[in-house]
């Protein structure tokens, strides 16, 4: 189980042969377009700062060339900053000697890609073993604890198969299989889903979710897709242009969002169904009322049993069953259709 956060502080990167020579242009406010045009270099990332909450899911949202592929490659060393800090358990990653980054990157990260990555040459058991191959792991052990993992991600029966003769969302299980079978504290996942097709997707998601409520991993996951991103997010970050825009849980954006740009990434969201009770509860006073509702419900289920009952007032209740605060059907519909007005003037969420 995961135990440590990972914290990035003041990260710069610059792409180009005298990067580190322009980093007081780009402090000073250089932009990503001027930098290029001026100097021939590429700004990837501009002061970013995130705290990346230990065994939670972090996702970090974007378009195309914001920055956060890059991003995520900082933190197992991919690529090296010009500036900045990517701390893990108090300790820079930045700064680790060549022994040391490598026993880091095989003992505490995983990565699942978007395009598998899967040798073709080996069979399924023999993909999921190879960290722990690499690793130096008994043969025997490591079959035991792949095969265990291939079981876990509904694989079993497939371990002698070859990737070709498996579907995307299959090949997408086995890099899941593999990352798990690393027993890494920390699962880096880049697009990992973004090659699926939406059902298969939405069932990877799933799969994701139900394992990580067991193993409390430090996920670290891309994505373009708001949607992805509110479902599976503890926490989010959005970036623009190498820039973290904002930072804070999905309620907080759809929310509150910092600024046009992010307002209209959650325009169409279905806020009923990202939005959950205790954003909207008060205080309770005196006996509970109405039927209990479940921490963490999203308005829609809430609205549901609430109507059911046909009552206008419920109680929150927490996982023991006591309650927590008082909902009213009112304002559980107003969160859902004015943001604007329910929500109060925008504020970023960073943190």
């Amino acid at each position: 189980m995961a135990s440590h956060a990972i914290e990035i502080r003041n990260l710069y990167k610059i792409f180009g042969p005298r990067a580190a020579s322009h980093i007081e242009a780009v402090k000073a406010g250089i932009g990503k377009a001027e930098l290029n045009a001026e100097h021939g270099h590429v700004l990837g990332l501009k002061d970013i700062n995130i705290s990346m909450p230990a065994g939670a899911v972090m996702v970090v949202m974007g378009l195309s060339g914001s920055g956060k592929s890059t991003l995520i490659r900082h933190i197992n060393r991919l690529i090296d900053p010009t500036a900045g800090e990517v701390l893990y358990d108090g300790v820079d990653i930045c700064r680790m000697n060549e022994r040391d980054l490598r026993e880091f990157r095989r003992h505490k990260t995983a990565m699942v890609f978007q395009k598998f990555a899967l040798l073709p040459h080996r069979t399924i058991l023999e993909n999921t073993c190879y960290g722990l191959e690499i690793q130096g792991v008994p043969s025997v052990e490591r079959r035991r604890r792949a095969m265990g993992w291939i079981e876990r991600v509904g694989l079993a029966g497939f371990e002698n198969h070859y990737p070709n003769q498996l579907s995307g969302g299959m090949q997408q299980r086995v890099g899941l299989a593999r990352a798990l079978t690393n027993d890494a504290e920390i699962l880096l996942m880049d697009e990992a889903y973004s090659a699926l097709d939406p059902l298969i997707r939405v069932d990877m998601q799933t799969v994701l979710l139900d394992l990580q409520k067991e193993l409390k991993k430090t996920v670290v996951f891309i994505t373009h897709d708001l949607d992805e991103a509110l479902r599976l997010g503890d926490k989010i970050a959005i970036l623009r242009d190498g820039e973290v825009i904002q930072q804070g849980s999905g309620q907080d954006i759809v929310r509150c969002p910092a600024d046009d740009y992010i307002a209209a990434f959650v325009k169409e969201v279905n806020r009923s169904r990202v939005i959950r009770v205790e954003t909207v509860m008060t205080p309770l006073v005196g006996l509970a009322e109405g039927p209990p509702i479940a921490q963490g419900s999203v308005l829609e289920a809430a609205a549901r049993q609430m109507s059911g009952h046909r009552v206008s007032v419920a109680h929150v209740v927490d996982a023991s069953g006591r309650p927590v605060g008082r909902v009213e059907l009112s304002a559980m519909v107003g969160a859902m259709v004015s943001p604007g007005e329910q929500d109060g003037p925008r504020r970023a969420a960073a943190e």
